[in-house]
């Protein structure tokens, strides 16, 4: 675990938030070494973050044993240079047991899902939240979607918890998000901070900066750093002509074809990922794989992007 407050290095990201697939070789086991060559490569390709094992990296196929194995490689691979956020979820006993391995392991921060299932009311969720919070000497981001959304209020008990140092946003209700921020800023002050955390986030990121949401997480850095580079220092330089023409020609056709299936914002991602050259293995089930036809429109729309992105220059 680096030494360096989470909140303060991610409080103004230098590129996107990587979250990276998890590798499995031939026979479905877990390839560490593919995995850590993936997790370098985004590290070295200019990611903020490393957020291991979470959405993306199908935290909910990994055992225990495999979960701590991964996040300790995520944490050598990145070499204190950024800071790996674990993903802990599934029930409180559990989520604190995710917690506690991902702490032993290296991480410097938890992304915490949403409980496994149940919907609950919202002084069950902030008692299961304090509950991870108080487990380790880990910062905690909260992840909000399905079944685990929350009021203003209690956005503000959690902002009033020690260990809990943000919320991540995969619901996309932005009239919530809004009052979210005002009541937080109102009775919390201070640097709480806020995700973006839609699958494929680019293509909602210029209403969630709006609300003065300016991290987000990039599924898309994975298999083409340099595209979803060049669409955050765009965002973050106000060049209008490079977020739209990405926007246009590469961000909404992807999310179109991700729309296609089920379970294709992490299986379609992870095709991407093969594609450019490192066989990081399929998808565990209860997700499955993309058609081929699906197949061949991402490699053909990864190189439209690239050639954009030679326009842009």
């Amino acid at each position: 675990m680096t030494s360096a407050p989470l909140a303060a290095r991610l409080n103004v990201p230098s590129g996107p938030l990587f979250f990276p697939v998890t590798a499995y070789g031939p026979d479905g086991s877990v390839d560490l070494d593919t995995y850590r060559t993936h997790v370098r490569r985004g590290v070295e390709a200019g990611a903020a973050a490393v957020f291991a094992c979470c959405g993306t990296g199908e935290f909910h196929a990994l055992t225990p044993e495999e979960f701590e194995a991964c996040v300790r490689v995520a944490a050598e691979a990145a070499e204190g240079r950024v800071p790996v956020v674990a993903g802990a979820g599934y029930g409180t006993a559990l989520a604190v047991r995710y917690a506690r391995l991902a702490e032993a392991a290296g991480a410097d921060g938890l992304l915490a899902m949403p409980p496994y299932l149940v919907v609950a009311g919202q002084e069950g969720l902030l008692r299961h939240y304090r509950e991870i919070a108080a487990a380790t000497a880990l910062p905690v981001v909260v992840y909000q979607r399905d079944n685990a959304v929350f009021t203003p209020e209690t956005v503000v008990e959690l902002a009033r918890t020690d260990g809990i140092i943000g919320l991540k946003d995969g619901l996309g209700d932005l009239d919530l998000m809004q009052r979210v921020v005002s009541a937080v800023r109102t009775e919390v002050p201070g640097d709480f901070l806020y995700f973006n955390g839609l699958p494929t986030a680019e293509q909602t990121q210029l209403a969630y900066r709006a609300l003065g949401v300016t991290l987000y997480s990039s599924a898309v850095f994975c298999f083409a750093p340099e595209l979803a580079l060049a669409f955050h220092q765009a965002l973050r330089n106000g060049d209008d002509s490079v977020v739209e023409k990405l926007l246009d020609g590469f961000y909404r056709p992807f999310v179109e074809l991700r729309a296609q299936g089920r379970g294709y914002a992490v299986a379609l991602v992870k095709a991407g990922v093969r594609l450019r050259g490192l066989d990081v293995g399929e998808v565990r089930p209860p997700l499955h794989e993309p058609t081929e036809d699906h197949v061949k429109q991402l490699a053909e729309l990864i190189e439209r992007g690239y050639a954009l992105l030679e326009e842009a220059k």
